[in-house]
């Protein structure tokens, strides 16, 4: 006889098993290069932040400067050279799954942070901006980021799931402490 309630306890531990491959997969083959990408361009050597990355970063500020960076001091590089490296150590952790609950709740404060400098720094044309429940959802920024984030929120509940470097170390801590 079939078993309804066996059925769907098998596709519960099935997609508790594969969510975070699958989250941690597409991650890597959709944004891992685009936040690399970015990072690039905002770094000419390990501690100089670009021209473009003040820019970036301080879009306002950077306008009222009349774009002479000059002014700019020891906070301005440090929030700089700390959303660069954020873009290039985040979604390595991420897609090896090591620290990966830690490293999603950083790319959920960096995307966030992204998304309110995009549409009130850059001062988005709110038709780029999105809106839920509407037809239109390509190519809007917040409609997007959504997304992104639903990944995100996949890895801070479920981890980085049994093929991760977090599983890997779990389970051998777990062996010596048996031991």
């Amino acid at each position: 006889m079939f078993d309804l309630k066996n059925t769907f306890d098998r596709i519960n531990s099935l997609a508790l098993c594969a969510l975070p491959l699958l989250a941690r997969l597409t991650f890597a083959g959709v944004l891992a290069r685009y936040f690399w990408a970015s990072a690039a361009t905002k770094l000419s050597g390990p501690f100089t932040p670009t021209f473009n990355a003040y820019a970036q970063v301080f879009p306002r500020k950077m306008e009222a400067a009349g774009y002479d960076i000059s002014g700019f001091g020891l906070f301005e590089w440090a929030v700089v050279m700390a959303g660069s490296y954020a873009e290039i150590i985040l979604p390595a952790l991420l897609i090896v799954g090591l620290f990966t609950r830690l490293a999603a709740l950083g790319m959920v404060g960096f995307v966030l942070v992204q998304s309110l400098t995009d549409v009130i720094g850059h001062g988005a044309d709110p038709a780029t901006v999105g809106a839920w429940f509407d037809r239109a959802s390509d190519a809007l920024i917040l409609d997007q980021r959504s997304f992104w984030m639903l990944g995100f929120a996949v890895l801070i509940g479920l981890g980085g799931g049994w093929a991760s470097l977090d599983r890997l170390i779990w389970n051998r801590v777990q062996a010596k402490t048996a031991a």
